[in-house]
């Protein structure tokens, strides 16, 4: 099961006075697990931005001057999301810019049944709770204390562990779900997907004092030591 993750940023709040998308930026989960492949994209939205928006993302005139325009992305767009699901925040606010752009580019549309809007799941879990994604950050104990600005790939990579959380945790399909029939399909699909290689390595967890002392450990065992052969 393909998810995107997805969250946009733009010069206001109605696309049809006038604002456009700024930012877009979306994280690729296969089975409720993160994959490593994202999508992300400044976007130049053909106008000046609003001071009040400016303040919300730090996103400029002069720094967005240089970047595409939605016309030269939407199909990249497009093909990244595909068919699958898109988990949104606010889901009614993105679609509404993603379909206008894409409308007006004579592109297809977006159907509202793609969207699975994670504002909704948490009033439904938490009535009368605040909702904001800083909200169920703190409710969930989720770090999101890199997000001084709103930027669109950052909120979709804080999402995805909040999503996964309102869903029921973290790896929620991990053989705690009921089993549910699939098609022959569905079940080719599952077992021809592959991890994504991280972009870079972890790094190593064990300090040099911490490797001597395992090493002073080993040799203390003597040469019968398991460790010591092979």
């Amino acid at each position: 099961m393909r998810e995107i993750v997805l969250d946009t940023e733009t010069t206001g709040f109605d696309p049809e006075s006038g604002d456009r998308i700024v930012e877009i930026g979306a994280v690729e989960l296969m089975h409720h697990m993160p994959t490593g492949n994202t999508y992300h994209e400044y976007i130049n939205p053909e106008r000046m931005m609003p001071n009040e928006a400016f303040k919300v993302h730090g996103l400029g005139d002069d720094f967005l001057r240089d970047k595409p325009k939605f016309a030269q992305i939407a199909d990249a767009f497009l093909d990244f999301v595909g068919n699958s699901k898109m988990v949104i925040h606010n889901a009614a606010f993105d679609m509404k810019f993603l379909n206008a752009e894409l409308r007006w580019l004579n592109k297809r549309q977006l159907p509202w049944e793609q969207a699975i809007d994670t504002l909704a799941i948490a009033k439904k879990r938490f009535p009368g709770s605040p909702a904001s994604l800083d909200a169920l950050c703190r409710r969930f104990n989720i770090d999101n204390s890199s997000r001084t600005l709103h930027g669109a790939l950052l909120d979709s990579e804080i999402l995805a562990e909040v999503y996964l959380e309102l869903v029921g945790g973290k790896q929620p399909d991990f053989g705690l779900s009921e089993a549910r029939p699939e098609t022959r399909a569905t079940q080719t699909q599952a077992s021809n997907w592959r991890p994504y290689p991280r972009p870079e390595p972890l790094p190593d967890r064990l300090t040099e004092s911490e490797k001597a002392a395992h090493a002073a450990f080993v040799t203390n065992l003597g040469g019968n030591a398991l460790w010591s052969k092979g």
